[in-house]
């Protein structure tokens, strides 16, 4: 699975930065009045990108529940998707260090359950919000540079588009 990761990222990465349609998916995100003069159709891209990652974000519930979590039960998720997003303004749009955020707080949701199984004696309630913590922190150490995370963000981020004012 590791290898796995390492693969999609570096073809991700490939995706974004070297072909045609990756180079209009992040034109759309920086200026999608540039995009659209250029004749791109940017609400359909943007309507794309936006089902893809619902997709994506359908793959990764149905491994939790088919092969983290060999079962549902209520509160499974328990938060990860929180932990996502601070991946994602942790990473400040790069698929590299998306990476090593994810193998960051994976391993510290990993270092929970071998200490819970090494009975190291701590209630399992504090083990449990190792991940959460983690997350806090690594969100106020890089939110004390405000222009690291804006300046690799996407420039329309957020912004509604309306073609043909």
């Amino acid at each position: 699975m590791v290898y796995l990761t390492i693969a999609l990222t570096v073809g991700l990465a490939w995706f974004l930065y070297r072909s045609r349609a990756g180079l209009v998916l992040r034109a759309v995100g920086e200026s999608p009045e540039s995009a659209h003069a250029l004749g791109y159709p940017v609400r359909r891209i943007r309507l794309a990108a936006v089902m893809t990652g619902g997709a994506l974000c359908g793959v990764a519930g149905a491994y939790v529940s088919v092969v983290y979590t060999p079962l549902w039960v209520e509160g499974m998720i328990a938060g990860k998707g929180w932990i996502a997003l601070a991946l994602t303004t942790f990473a400040t749009w790069r698929p590299a260090r998306v990476l090593l955020g994810a193998y960051l707080f994976g391993g510290v949701t990993m270092l929970q359950f071998h200490l819970q199984g090494e009975g190291v004696q701590i209630p399992s309630q504090f083990l449990t919000m190792l991940p959460y913590l983690a997350t806090i922190v690594v969100l106020v150490l890089i939110s004390r540079n405000a222009t690291w995370i804006r300046v690799n963000m996407p420039a329309s981020l957020g912004k509604p588009f309306f073609p043909g004012s």
